[in-house]
């Protein structure tokens, strides 16, 4: 499988609670992680245990260097990295006491992933049984590589955050499509009326050809032409939530890159998600694929 998407130098406090407008507030020791939805989507199916290939542009700086080695490390094939004249993109993450976080990211580098650059590796993309697109990426680029990748008969996991509007082609190829309850809201103009399920098949009405939507602990709901169904969440002390819905997407591709079902991967990627809030960080928190079996096993007991 192929990612095709950005990657971040995470800049992590914790703090007491959001800070107001305005206001100052004292925070934890600054923590550096290697982030971004790309990256941290393609860390959590090598993980999970496929055979990766991840392209993105990055600084020639030292955050580059940390991201490169945390891929590595991760098992993940980062020949399609390329360095740019810009600073690697930056996030900038403020954790409350509770897990969630607030995030703001510079893309820096990640702007540089234009429409010639996913052409110049297509050779390698269009080869893949799965290719997974977020929306950190430029939206044009996003769209061109989706199409490609489908007319060239690869499946297109398309993660539509952070959200923006797609066209009615992109949603069209998306198999699936995976939001979470607000993405999904804000691609359907819902003001909050429909539930969940209604939700998924108006997505499914709009063109896509399977659709998945995340839960946090709620757990997913998912589904194609033949019905939606859910998956219940695992109940677990929350540390961070930042990057679990990419550990659920990377997860999530890593099992339909090997053939399993819509339902199988959504259950196993919904136990790597919650193993991954029990830890700090984003790609720091991904567990191995014998952690998540051997989690699972001790969880059905």
């Amino acid at each position: 499988m192929a990612v095709v998407g950005s990657a971040n130098a995470d800049l992590v406090v914790e703090v007491p609670r959001r800070p107001d407008g305005g206001e100052t507030l004292l925070g934890s020791d600054l923590r550096l992680f290697a982030g971004g939805k790309g990256a941290n989507q393609a860390a959590s199916a090598a993980r999970s245990g496929a055979e990766v290939q991840f392209h993105a542009c990055v600084g020639a700086d030292e955050n580059a260097a940390i991201i490169r080695a945390r891929l590595l490390e991760a098992g993940v094939d980062i020949s399609g990295v390329t360095s740019v004249e810009r600073p690697t993109g930056t996030a900038l993450i403020l954790v409350t006491p509770d897990g969630e976080n607030s995030i703001v990211v510079s893309p820096g580098a990640n702007h540089a992933l234009d429409i010639a650059f996913a052409e110049a590796a297509a050779g390698d993309w269009s080869q893949a049984d799965v290719l997974v697109l977020n929306l950190e990426s430029p939206i044009e680029t996003v769209e061109h590589v989706a199409a490609a990748a489908a007319e060239r008969g690869v499946r297109v996991l398309l993660n539509a955050a952070p959200a923006q509007r797609l066209t009615a082609h992109t949603l069209s190829v998306c198999d699936p499509l995976v939001v979470n309850e607000h993405e999904a809201r804000i691609l359907l103009d819902d003001n909050g009326g429909s539930s969940f399920a209604e939700l998924a098949q108006r997505l499914l009405d709009a063109g896509v050809v399977s659709v998945i939507i995340t839960l946090g602990a709620a757990g997913a709901l998912f589904g194609d032409r033949s019905g939606i169904e859910t998956v219940s969440s695992h109940p677990v002390d929350v540390v961070d939530t930042t990057g679990a819905g990419d550990a659920f997407v990377g997860a999530t591709a890593c099992e339909l890159a090997g053939g399993r079902s819509l339902r199988d991967a959504v259950e196993f990627a919904t136990a790597v998600a919650a193993m991954s809030v029990q830890v700090m960080g984003a790609q720091s928190s991904y567990p191995d694929r014998r952690d998540v079996d051997a989690w699972r096993e001790t969880r059905a007991t």
